[in-house]
């Protein structure tokens, strides 16, 4: 039997998209005939039509399915999702707003073929954005790949071809924050590059503000490494060490030269000083505080409310 390849797809508000998508979607896997197909779509809490245009596909097109989860759980539960029902030998993550081209599918899948079970696609140009956040971005991935204990990929995303070992790699751990970018990296597996150029935008604007990219980035640093805690120690340890010379300094001043103790604004900038180095510490760690606190809760992932038209009733992973 040929080999089934499932098209990943999570969607958050995607109905001026889908119509094109699904067109050079059906281009591509239409050159492809020695391939099974299935088209997941992946309904991560859209308040617009999206949710129709999936039923009507699944409707006059069986190897579109679609996942409605319960709300908006964000992208990187909705891809969870997506991989935990994915019946593909090989699963694709394709976003649906079409800045990943579909086009360059067949490469993949010839990577694959060729033994390799994570092709990656690494995006020589990043498409229309703003000179601010693309500075932003190569500052934090300079900064996330010298924090991490394993090797973060720069300017590639979740576009990407997965063999069945590296999905069910993924999909057993459960971790309620993910940051799938630095998962990828860490279950290893044969990797193999591809670069292309993105492309802008079909329809509508994008999901992801500078907040939520400032989320995710803290997602990112906390879930790939321990390192910013020992920096927050090595940081207090040379501070008290300063603190204690100085004290040293101006007692030998005061005896010694008969020099009197600065006032008001030496002792106001020095606690201001030490009171944001102590709020920057308690931060970092509130920060893997949380993180704790929220996985000993041990609460399902997600819930799915309905899958290829059926209604799930305590459908939860």
């Amino acid at each position: 039997m040929s080999k089934l390849v499932t098209i990943l797809i999570p969607v958050h508000n995607e109905q001026e998209s889908i119509p094109e998508l699904v067109s050079r979607i059906n281009n591509v896997i239409s050159g492809l005939p020695q391939y099974r197909w299935e088209i997941l779509m992946v309904n991560d809490g859209s308040t617009d039509n999206s949710l129709l245009l999936m039923r009507q596909l699944h409707a006059e097109n069986p190897q579109y399915r679609y996942i409605d989860l319960s709300r908006n759980y964000g992208k990187e539960v909705a891809m969870l999702a997506g991989m935990d029902h994915a019946r593909g030998d090989a699963v694709v993550i394709l976003d649906a707003d079409l800045q990943d081209p579909p086009e360059i599918l067949p490469q993949m899948i010839e990577a694959w073929e060729q033994g390799y079970d994570d092709i990656y696609a690494r995006r020589n140009d990043r498409g229309r954005e703003s000179w601010l956040r693309r500075v932003m971005t190569r500052c934090y991935y300079r900064l996330l790949s010298r924090l991490s204990s394993t090797p973060v990929l720069q300017n590639v995303g979740d576009f990407r071809l997965l063999d069945r070992r590296c999905v069910d790699a993924l999909c057993s751990m459960r971790e309620s924050q993910r940051y799938t970018k630095g998962l990828y990296s860490w279950i290893g597996f044969n990797k193999k590059e591809i670069t292309f150029d993105r492309h802008d935008r079909v329809a509508g604007r994008s999901k992801w503000s500078l907040v939520k990219l400032f989320s995710l980035a803290v997602e990112g640093i906390t879930s790939s490494s321990t390192r910013p805690l020992k920096l927050a120690s090595l940081l207090g340890f040379s501070i008290s060490l300063l603190a204690a010379v100085y004290i040293v300094w101006i007692v030998i001043k005061t005896l010694a030269f008969g020099e009197t103790v600065q006032g008001y604004p030496t002792l106001m900038v020095t606690i201001l000083f030490l009171g944001g180095i102590q709020l920057l510490t308690i931060g970092i760690i509130g920060e893997y505080v949380g993180r704790i606190f929220n996985e000993t809760k041990n609460r399902p992932t997600y819930f799915v409310r309905e899958i290829d038209g059926i209604e799930r009733e305590n459908d939860k992973k």
